[in-house]
C-alpha cells in the first residue's frame, strides 16, 4: 500500500529537481555571459574609448530613462501654455476657436522603439496577410505551385538592402498627397518588411498544405464538403504547426530587417537611433548603441515567445508546438 505513495513522492521531487534545474541553467548562462562580457570590454579600446561593459550600459538606460521622462515633462508643459492662452483668448474673445499645435521634439529612445514596433508588426501583417493565402493555393494546387514555384526562389534570397531604394523610389512616386495619413519614412520601411519576411510563411504554409494526411482528405471527400468548409476545416488546422513555424520565422526576418532598413534610409525607429549614437561620436554613444542592441534582441525575443503562445492557443495539437 506504501508503494504508490513513494512513487508520488519520487515523481514530486523529480519534478522540483526539473523545476529548479531549469531555472539555475539558464541564470548560470546569463552570470557567465555577464562575467564574460565585463572581462572581455576591458581588454577592449575603441577611438571613442572604452568599450561599454554592463555597468556602463546600465548607466546608459538610467540616462535614457531620464531623458525620455524629461521630455514628457516638457510635451505636458507645452500643451498646458498653449490652452492657458486659448483660455485666456477665449475669455477676451468667446468666438475663438484656438488650435493646439503638435509637440515637434526630438523622439526619445522610447519613442523610436515604439515607432519600430509599429512599423514592423505593420509589415508583418501585411506580409501575412499576402503569403497565407497564396500558401493556401500553392500547397492545393500543384499546377498553381509549377507557375510561382521560379518568382519565389528568385525573390526569396533577396536582401533588403537592394529592395530598400526600389521601394523608396516607388513610394515616393506613387504616393503623393496634400494630407497624408502615413509618412513615406513608415511606407517605405514598411514595405521593405513586407517584400523580405513574406517567404518563409508562404513556403512552410504550402508544405503544410500539402502534407494533409491522406485520411483526412478522405474524410472531407466522403462529407462532401465544399471547397471553402475543406479549407477552414480540414486543412488549415491540420497545416497551423508548419505555418506558424513560418509566421516565427518571418517575424524574426521582419525584426532584422527593419533595423537594417532604418539605418539605411535614416527613417525613424531603433536602427535610425543606433546609426544616430554611431554618428554622433561621443564617450557615452558606444553604451547607448549597446543599450539598443540589447533592446532590439529582448524585443525580438518576445516577439518570438508572443508567436508561441499564440500558436498554443490555436494549435489542436499542442504536441507538434515546438519552443
Amino acid at each position: 500500500m506504501n508503494i504508490p505513495s513513494l512513487s508520488i513522492a519520487s515523481l514530486k521531487e523529480r519534478v522540483e529537481s526539473f523545476s529548479l534545474k531549469s531555472l539555475l541553467l539558464p541564470l548560470f548562462g546569463i552570470l557567465a555571459f555577464v562575467l564574460l562580457w565585463q572581462v572581455g570590454a576591458s581588454r577592449v579600446h575603441t577611438s571613442l574609448g572604452e568599450f561599454p561593459g554592463p555597468s556602463v550600459v546600465y548607466e546608459q538606460w538610467n540616462s535614457l530613462v531620464a531623458e525620455h521622462h524629461n521630455e514628457r515633462v516638457k510635451e505636458d508643459k507645452f500643451y498646458e501654455r498653449q490652452e492657458k492662452r486659448i483660455e485666456a483668448r477665449q475669455a477676451k474673445d468667446p468666438s475663438y476657436e484656438g488650435k493646439l499645435r503638435a509637440y515637434t521634439g526630438k523622439p526619445t529612445f522610447f519613442d523610436q522603439i515604439f515607432t519600430s514596433l509599429y512599423t514592423v508588426l505593420a509589415g508583418f501583417g501585411l506580409a501575412s496577410l499576402i503569403a497565407i493565402p497564396l500558401g493556401i493555393l500553392i500547397g492545393l494546387n500543384s499546377s498553381v505551385y509549377s507557375a510561382l514555384n521560379p518568382i519565389i526562389q528568385v525573390f526569396k534570397p533577396v536582401s533588403p538592402l537592394a529592395w530598400l531604394p526600389l521601394v523608396t523610389m516607388v513610394v515616393s512616386a506613387s504616393y503623393v498627397s496634400d494630407d497624408p495619413m502615413f509618412s513615406k519614412s513608415f511606407l517605405t520601411s514598411m514595405f521593405t518588411v513586407t517584400l523580405c519576411c513574406m517567404w518563409p510563411t508562404l513556403i512552410n504554409t504550402a508544405v503544410g498544405v500539402a502534407a494533409v494526411e491522406k485520411d483526412l482528405l478522405n474524410v472531407s471527400k466522403v462529407l462532401r464538403l465544399n471547397w471553402m468548409t475543406h479549407v477552414t476545416k480540414i486543412v488549415i488546422p491540420s497545416a497551423i504547426p508548419l505555418m506558424f513555424t513560418g509566421l516565427r520565422l518571418s517575424l524574426g526576418i521582419a525584426w532584422m530587417v527593419l533595423i537594417a532598413a532604418e539605418m539605411l534610409a535614416q527613417n525613424p525607429g531603433l536602427g535610425k537611433f543606433v546609426w544616430d549614437e554611431f554618428q554622433n561620436g561621443s564617450s557615452n554613444s558606444l553604451g547607448r548603441i549597446m543599450v539598443a542592441v540589447l533592446m532590439i534582441g529582448f524585443i525580438g525575443f518576445l516577439l518570438d515567445r508572443a508567436m508561441l503562445t499564440i500558436q498554443r492557443f490555436v494549435s489542436w495539437d499542442k504536441t507538434q508546438v515546438l519552443r
